[in-house]
């Protein structure tokens, strides 16, 4: 399918479109949004709010609410709640968890189908002396090769997109047309800490019951690669595990039991060395495969399908520009670019996110460390859960004599997957081939979302990503999200929300 889209532009479409929508945009509408009439309307109605999208927008990255700093959560959960009141939900509830509170909302439009909609409102920590911008000022900025960007945290991940799903809402009202679906909304605050109450907000009854009424659930985005306009549409992702293994002197019962003068270590044991010992044993010597005693026993081969697929997406993907965005020359063992797609997809990695002990400021001092902590993350795949993964990293410590290796949980959450022929991937793939964009069917995302509580019991719901437009810098610095493209193969803000609201019609009309 891919090929058939290949290296066709956003100003290709100028061609396509019709009526008095003719030559505003770079969007071509889908059969049942353009034979309503609404097009030319909804489309006028984008236009007159861009300026107000963009302030919308602007306003929730000023306010970032970073869930492992406790910063500003309650704040964030308000804002979430009256961004759902202005675009329309009749029905906004905050909704308690064990850590930090959700959101739940419905918009009863009177139409025939329910389509569900999955939100995060909380954003990565930053350090502002990394970024060329303050991050949370949501500065417009002109980006090379790009156009007009608002930059700051959040900008992609999620706020930006989510913004622009809620900027096609307040299109149809002001246009004066009714959604095609009615919507239920279910928003998170501890997303980027591995949602772990999160399912305690699906699965309250009056939650559970108007999910279960819908289509599917996709979450918002703007992914479209900068080199060719393309997308995947990823019938899964990875599960994570979020979690810290701490070594001390206090634990370990050996070593000092806070920081010590280095000269020290010519008699006293170090638990920074001991932490490095125990994770030198979590992994192969290359630190490429996980070596945890029985964790690749109930890994998934990829199935011919999948590998099908991955070679299909690696004839229409950029291997070269793929290694410029991540700043890589090589993959692991030298490995073609099918293979290393096959990889991404399919392994299991133990991930060391940090490591933190004694002294990390400016020059040297000379200490001996009373403590020393690795942050871990782990990538989980189709047949492991994170459960049995937990428990094999800690019975595989206790094994090789590191009882004393403390390890924290802070969140994580089982490997998902969506049926090929499911009415939410036939809708996305329909949207996406009508607005003429690159697109390929990939097994799953090699980075991980909290898909598994829809795509699991007791919702069992299919769930994906849906969405037009470009962003990068996720938990990076200089996060960004395109507002006015110069790039013709990627969409603006504008047209990132027609794609939404040619998607709600799509999934109004699929059978």
């Amino acid at each position: 399918m891919a090929q058939d889209y290949r290296d066709v532009s956003f100003a290709d479409r100028r061609a396509v479109l019709r009526g008095a929508a003719a030559g505003a945009a770079l969007f071509a509408p889908g059969a049942v949004l353009a034979e309503s009439g609404d097009l030319a309307a909804i489309r006028k109605a984008v236009e007159a709010n861009h300026p107000e999208a963009v302030q919308r927008l602007q306003d929730w990255i000023r306010l970032p609410s970073i869930a492992a700093e406790n910063r500003d959560m309650e704040k964030g959960c308000s804002h979430m709640m009256e961004l759902a009141r202005d675009a329309g939900f009749q029905h906004v509830e905050r909704v308690p968890t064990s850590g930090h509170p959700g959101v739940f909302a419905t918009l009863d439009a009177g139409a025939k189908k329910w389509m569900g909609i999955y939100f995060m409102y909380d954003v990565k920590q930053y350090d502002p002396a990394e970024w060329s911008v303050p991050p949370v000022e949501a500065r417009l900025v002109d980006k090379p090769g790009f156009g007009k960007v608002v930059m700051g945290r959040g900008a992609v991940n999620q706020k930006g997109p989510e913004a622009n799903f809620l900027a096609a809402l307040h299109a149809f009202r002001k246009a004066g047309r009714k959604l095609p679906v009615n919507l239920v909304l279910v928003a998170e605050g501890e997303e980027e800490i591995g949602s772990p109450h999160f399912s305690e907000i699906v699965r309250r009854p009056h939650v559970l019951a108007a999910l279960k009424k819908c289509t599917g659930v996709i979450i918002p985005t703007g992914w479209q690669s900068p080199a060719t306009g393309g997308v995947a549409v990823n019938l899964g992702a990875k599960g994570v595990i979020e979690f810290e293994l701490i070594a001390s002197g206090e634990k370990w019962g050996r070593g000092p039991a806070r920081d010590i003068h280095s000269s020290e270590k010519a008699r006293v044991d170090s638990p920074a060395w001991r932490l490095v010992a125990a994770l030198s044993t979590l992994v192969t010597p290359d630190g490429n495969m996980p070596a945890v005693d029985g964790y690749m026993a109930n890994v998934r081969p990829l199935t011919p399908r999948e590998r099908a697929l991955i070679a299909e997406a690696a004839r229409s993907m950029s291997e070269e520009d793929a290694k410029r965005m991540l700043g890589v020359k090589s993959w692991i063992d030298d490995l073609p670019w099918q293979k290393a797609l096959e990889r991404l997809a399919s392994a299991p990695t133990i991930n060391i996110e940090g490591l933190v002990a004694g002294y990390t400021g400016p020059g040297g001092k000379t200490v001996l460390p009373g403590r020393a902590v690795a942050k871990i993350d782990c990538r989980i795949v189709p047949n492991q859960t994170k459960d049995e993964a937990v428990a094999k990293i800690r019975a595989h410590l206790d094994k090789h004599g590191y009882q004393d290796i403390e390890m924290v949980v802070s969140g994580g959450y089982d490997p998902t997957e969506t049926p090929e022929d499911s009415k939410l991937v036939k809708a996305e793939l329909a949207v996406y081939a009508r607005a003429k964009v690159p697109t390929t069917l990939y097994p799953r995302l090699a980075g991980s979302w909290p898909g598994v509580v829809f795509t699991g019991q007791p919702v069992g719901l299919p769930a994906g990503q849906f969405g037009l437009g470009h962003g990068s810098g996720a938990h990076a610095l200089d996060e960004y999200f395109v507002i006015e493209s110069t790039n013709p193969k990627v969409a603006g803000m504008d047209d990132s929300i027609m794609g939404f609201v040619d998607f709600l019609y799509e999934i109004a009309a699929v059978g």
